[in-house]
């Protein structure tokens, strides 16, 4: 098993596991009843979690078991998004029916449900642990407070531009989201006097021609990625939104996404069915994954580096209310 290592997914019906130095694939699990549409990591690095259409399986990421040792049914149509609580606690999804869910990882079942009114592409977690930010096909953007267990704020930023991709800053510093149109808007994170997540507008990059699949934060938050359905990523600085690097390699839509923990280096899935190992100094690609068959959608990447501190302000609500 490899200390550092890559995961990969998509329509071939396979997870696969890859030696991040050497491009091995060492592990390759079936998935046999859909699609795989994302991946994801657990903080402590033990599980692996894969959505498909309509639910999602848990797998241990570093055995040989190969398969799920947990499954998570609730959703009527592809899950979009899945995502973890910083301690493992609970995990939440969002879906093209509409709705994102909270479920608590000690007990069977959905513990929130939210109904966003239109199919959700993309679900994040707010480092203080308490709101979840949303963004849908009609181009809305919601903050759902778990405290208050309701919607504390709702942006539309585009119109009925539908929202691809949302990320917010390890620090809370700044949010950003990317739609159809290839539009990322980046705002800054505030509180109200109610303590919760107000935004202030920032920045807005005409970031691709074609649509922007993945936008992307660093950990150390200098850099905002894009992922295009134009073959291309990009980088931008996060101090002046200037662009840095075109990583240019793919021969087709780039889909995800994810930098080490030192942001040194960007892991990109794409539908030409490659993984992309970029070294972002340079502008170059240093490991290709190849392997699966059809597209590569999602990627997740364990280089075992401790979880980025979260800041003081961690208002965690019991899920279970």
């Amino acid at each position: 098993m490899a200390s550092v290592f890559i995961v990969t997914a998509g329509y071939d019906h396979t997870i696969r596991f890859w030696e991040a130095p050497s491009g091995r694939c060492y592990r390759t699990l079936q998935y046999p009843d859909s699609q795989v549409n994302v991946l994801e990591i657990s903080p402590d690095k033990q599980y692996i979690a894969a959505a498909g259409n309509p639910h999602v399986r848990i797998y241990d990421a570093n055995g040989s078991n190969p398969n799920p040792i947990s499954s998570w049914e609730g959703h009527t149509a592809s899950v979009t998004s899945v995502g973890f609580q910083q301690d493992g606690k609970w995990m939440f999804t969002g879906s093209e029916d509409g709705t994102v869910k909270i479920w608590d990882m000690r007990t069977p079942g959905c513990q929130r449900d939210y109904e966003s009114r239109a199919a959700v592409n993309t679900v994040v977690l707010h480092p203080n642990q308490g709101e979840l930010i949303s963004g849908d096909r009609n181009g809305n953007i919601r903050v759902w407070d778990l405290a208050a267990n309701t919607c504390s704020c709702e942006l539309v930023p585009a119109g009925e531009v539908a929202i691809r991709s949302v990320s917010v800053a390890a620090d809370a510093s700044l949010v950003a989201a990317a739609n159809n149109h290839g539009t990322v808007f980046v705002w800054r994170l505030g509180r109200g006097d109610d303590l919760t997540t107000q935004f202030e507008p920032h920045q807005m990059l005409q970031a691709h021609d074609k649509y922007v699949l993945k936008c992307l934060l660093s950990p150390d938050v200098k850099w905002l990625a894009t992922m295009s359905a134009d073959h291309t990523a990009k980088i931008w600085d996060t101090s002046t939104f200037e662009l840095s690097r075109t990583l240019v390699g793919h021969q087709r839509w780039v889909w995800d996404g994810v930098f080490s923990a030192d942001s040194a280096y960007l892991v990109t899935a794409s539908s030409d069915q490659t993984a992309r190992l970029w070294d972002l100094d340079k502008g170059e690609t240093i490991r290709h994954y190849t392997g699966h068959h059809k597209a590569v959608v999602c990627v997740t990447l364990n280089d075992s580096a401790p979880e980025i501190e979260v800041p003081d302000e961690v208002h965690e609500p019991d899920i279970r209310k």
